[in-house]
């Protein structure tokens, strides 16, 4: 089964059969319900929604069927086209809409393809929406009510918000382009052949960059390698900075709310330190509170502590990180992954502003990108995986695990996420994926080896059981 229902929408492979792969009736039901829900918390009959999509093959005919579900429940819809998740997000804030959905499967390969949901704050729908829509879906879907002819209404296009989320960006007050500009910087983005092919190099143009070597920037779905902007998948761009005398090599995913850095030696910068390095610098104009996921590095909390501020864990997932930046009035946030949350903008992992800040701090320390890099804690992540099998129970092992170190004193254990083990040479967090059918075991320590060991203790517990 390739189908995946969670609280922040569906994803799933095209093709195959309804309620096991990612199908038309599939989406035509997620999206029938998404209304529903989006009408009866907003207290609105005529919600206003926000569509766009990242570049996959199987984007138009999904955008075809959304645009025509949303038209048959008698929402006000506007198209924005191609688009990132950031810029998704934007939109419906810019538009006073009351939702959004945006076509896009992130970093899984070109075979997937997923509706993420968003509120009329432009951010993921919460734990509970996401509860009450598959609810409907599976209980009361044929409660629901479609809208005469004479409520349809056409939608309407709009392809502006590709230049207003980069005048947003470049217009904030943190973002140097003189300093950017007066750097001469050689930058090389690979965006994996979608919607980051159009705007990242815009961006940097806007940022005053004048060498831009696009790789992989042609937005036509045809991914160029796996999507995901891990180590193991971006040796392109690697060798390409060994060769070119670039200064950064950014990558994308294909929604653009991921940002991995590749050093001028062809290194990996880490994605880990994608949100650390921006974090650093906004902490150092403007101390404050930050906010990340249980499985990102603990390099995070030692900054925010060195300029004075408090940090906060939260269950992994978007909405989750969100809501704890709410809570604890947070500056900057996100997650491990090289998404960055820069609530000056809006609420949700953005890659652009993300390239706006680490060029400004990397611009403002006269440093190489990997001199810069050593200025940050040293941490080392172990990310492991473990495909689901009908033979694992998940809540069996989770709870034995938890049982095995909870009478150690020197272990502090939190299960608001799966479950995370807090050692004092670094710690381990095992929970099943959102977005895939697996588990995923990441480890943190001082060094490889070290990190690789504290996953192993729990992969041990979960193979042999």
């Amino acid at each position: 089964m390739t189908l995946i229902k969670s609280v922040s929408g569906i994803r799933g492979t095209i093709g195959g059969t309804v309620g096991e792969n990612l199908t038309p009736p599939d989406i035509i039901k997620f999206t029938t319900a998404f209304i529903f829900i989006i009408r009866r918390k907003t207290g609105i009959p005529v919600p206003k929604i926000i569509v766009g999509r990242d570049a996959r093959i199987s984007g138009t005919m999904l955008t075809r069927l959304v645009l025509g579900t949303l038209q048959g429940m008698g929402a006000r819809v506007v198209d924005i086209g191609l688009a990132t998740t950031p810029t998704v997000e934007i939109a419906v804030l810019e538009e006073k809409a009351q939702g959004g959905i945006i076509l896009t499967a992130s970093h899984n390969p070109s075979q997937w393809n997923a509706l993420k949901l968003l509120n009329d704050l432009g951010e993921f729908f919460s734990e509970q929406d996401g509860q009450d829509l598959i609810n409907l879906i599976e209980n009361h879907f044929d409660e629901i009510q479609f809208s005469p002819v004479e409520q349809i209404i056409e939608p309407i296009s709009k392809s502006i918000y590709f230049a207003k989320h980069i005048n947003l960006v470049v217009e904030n007050k943190w973002v140097d382009t003189e300093a950017i500009r007066a750097s001469n910087f050689s930058v090389i983005v690979d965006a994996v052949n979608s919607v980051g092919g159009t705007a990242i190099p815009a961006l940097l143009k806007a940022l005053g960059v004048k060498k831009i070597i696009e790789l992989n920037c042609i937005p036509n779905g045809k991914f160029a390698h796996n999507p995901e902007p891990i180590p193991e998948n971006l040796g392109e761009i690697s060798e390409m900075m060994k060769h070119s005398k670039a200064n950064v090599g950014f990558v994308v995913d294909p929604d653009v709310d991921r940002l991995a850095i590749i050093n001028e030696d062809g290194t990996m910068f880490g994605e880990e330190y994608t949100l650390v390095a921006v974090a650093d610098y906004i902490l150092s104009q403007q101390p404050g509170n930050t906010v990340s996921n249980l499985s990102s590095t603990r390099a995070l909390a030692d900054i925010t502590k060195k300029y004075g501020g408090t940090y906060s864990a939260s269950a992994v997932g978007e909405a989750n990180v969100v809501a704890e930046m709410k809570r604890t009035n947070a500056i900057i946030g996100g997650e491990g992954n090289g998404g960055v949350i820069f609530p000056e903008l809006h609420y949700g992992r953005d890659a652009l502003v993300g390239i706006a800040i680490f060029l400004t701090a990397l611009a403002k320390s006269g440093l190489t990108c990997s001199k810069f890099r050593a200025k940050f804690p040293n941490y080392f992540i172990s990310k492991n995986k473990i495909q689901l099998s009908d033979n694992i129970d998940i809540d069996k092992v989770l709870n034995k695990i938890k049982q095995d170190f909870s009478a150690d004193k020197k272990v502090v254990v939190s299960d608001i996420d799966g479950v995370k083990l807090d050692f004092e040479t670094g710690w381990v967090h095992i929970r099943k994926s959102n977005t895939e059918p697996i588990l995923r075991i990441y480890a943190e320590s001082a060094t490889k080896s070290k990190a690789d060991d504290l996953a192993g203790l729990v992969i041990n517990k979960v193979t042999v059981r």
